[in-house]
């Protein structure tokens, strides 16, 4: 995944992405991010590598949504 993301519209649903990725879209901390999937605001992500973890920007976007609107 490209580290220069200009917009979360530009990625399909199916795009794993990363804790950085997302707050550089959403325009929080990369802890936060984690954060926000330990209170449940956000999916928990999945684990691909021993390093490496990842969410679906489906599911983000979902997440973000309904954060937006409640």
């Amino acid at each position: 995944m490209a580290s220069r993301i200009n917009s979360i519209d530009d990625l399909p649903d199916s795009a794993r992405v990363s804790d950085r990725e997302i707050a550089q879209l959403v325009g929080v901390a990369p802890t936060t991010i984690w954060r926000w999937a330990r209170a449940g605001i956000l999916p928990a992500p999945q684990r691909i590598g021993i390093r490496c973890t990842r969410w679906n920007l489906g599911e983000v976007r979902k997440a973000l949504a309904e954060k937006s609107e409640g």
